[in-house]
């Protein structure tokens, strides 16, 4: 099974190709031609991740999934949140934006955040949604240069790592993220075997 990934962010298109190894083949919008910035200018993920999805397939004719992640910080009212990629701005800087976040949060001792992604997968004419949700805190420095995103200040529950300081394979296991893709796996698997 062959299905367009919408996004032009290499790091999550490593990340999810590696997850969905030997389930479907994942195209990139490079691979269709898609070279537009698609929109995703809705008030939640859920509608961004379909906006996304439904562009590809009204415009392109793809069975297609697109996600759409945002960081929620307690103490920021769940802030950055749907505007986790622009938080500093429109040019999408995730150096910028980490730094925002870390100056907001200064002197702040609540530091209790989540990561949520949603998937909408589109087969068809069905449409599916998938949501993966990771527990943690904001670190009041960046550690570690793996990763991307938010990732260097982002603390897992349970763990003494950032995101950025694991290897990839055991974020996936745990990650908002692989948690949503483990999901869309398993609603895969199910309907191959039907």
């Amino acid at each position: 099974m062959k299905l367009v990934f919408a996004t032009n962010n290499k790091h999550k298109l490593e990340e999810i190709s590696h997850l969905l190894e030997g389930e479907a083949e994942i195209g990139s919008l490079a691979e269709i031609g898609c070279q537009e910035d698609i929109p995703e200018d809705h008030d939640t993920l859920e509608e961004n991740a379909l906006q996304k999805a439904r562009y590809i397939k009204e415009h392109y004719g793809y069975d297609c999934f697109a996600d759409d992640t945002g960081l929620e910080i307690e103490a920021l009212d769940k802030r950055p949140g749907v505007y986790s990629a622009r938080y500093a701005g429109p040019a999408k800087d995730s150096v910028e934006n980490m730094k925002k976040v870390l100056r907001e949060m200064e002197g702040i001792s609540d530091r209790k955040a989540c990561f949520r992604t949603v998937i909408a997968l589109i087969q068809g004419k069905e449409e599916h949604l998938f949501e993966g949700r990771v527990d943690g805190k904001i670190l009041t420095a960046q550690q570690g240069e793996a990763g991307f995103g938010y990732d260097p200040i982002f603390q897992p529950e349970g763990f003494d790592l950032s995101f950025a300081e694991m290897p990839m394979d055991e974020k996936n296991k745990i990650s908002h993220r692989g948690r949503a893709i483990q999901q869309l796996i398993a609603f895969l698997k199910e309907q191959h075997n039907k």
